[in-house]
């Protein structure tokens, strides 16, 4: 798969979240589960109901309990996002296992799935700007001002794609060494966060 494949799988999964456009609907995953396809629908979705609960947690009048509550689904939200790239990564590490790096093979900052992850969020941006650059009710400024940041982020979608891309390919012919850190997240672990272990 190339990294067009993988934007076309965020564009559909984010479409059809709006059609409903709740955090408490999830949609249906349409790929076989544990086809690479279906992991990167929902690593799209988690990104996509993510987005929606920071958007209801804005609002300066947001009742405290109600802020609280959405604090804790983004806190839950963004372990499931870290998790959901670490199973993409584990994918990869498995693709390239039996490829023998060169010498001159190289560490890239960031492992493939984080990549990907960086081209799940944009999509969601070029989607959100999309609507913002073609409101009938804006003014003409602000149309404006949307489409030239829209213009951005089509280019960078280009270019993390082709990055992406340059990457896998490197990595299959060994010309970059796939190595993995995994995620070393405290704030949600009761033995390592001092602010839950130390209420026991």
């Amino acid at each position: 798969m190339k990294s067009k494949d993988f934007f076309d799988i965020f564009d559909r999964q984010i479409v059809e979240y709006h059609k409903t456009d709740s955090v408490d609907a999830p949609t249906a995953n349409p790929f076989q589960q544990g086809t690479f396809e279906a992991l990167l629908w929902e690593k799209n979705f988690i990104d996509t109901v993510q987005w929606h609960l920071e958007d209801l947690i804005r609002p300066e009048d947001v009742n405290p309990q109600e802020a609280l509550t959405l604090k804790r689904r983004i806190d839950k939200s963004n372990q499931n996002r870290t998790d959901m790239v670490e199973r993409i990564d584990d994918w990869y590490l498995l693709q390239f296992k039996d490829v023998k790096p060169l010498p001159q093979a190289k560490i890239n900052t960031e492992t493939p799935a984080w990549a990907i992850d960086r081209l799940s969020i944009l999509a969601l941006k070029i989607y959100h700007f999309s609507i913002e650059a073609n409101r009938k009710d804006a003014s003409a400024e602000h149309l404006a001002k949307c489409q030239s940041k829209l213009d951005v982020l089509n280019t960078q979608k280009q270019d993390l794609s082709q990055a992406i891309d340059d990457l896998l390919d490197e990595l299959s012919k060994g010309e970059k060494i796939m190595k993995v850190y995994r995620q070393m997240k405290m704030y949600n672990d009761p033995s390592l966060n001092p602010m839950l272990y130390g209420k026991k």
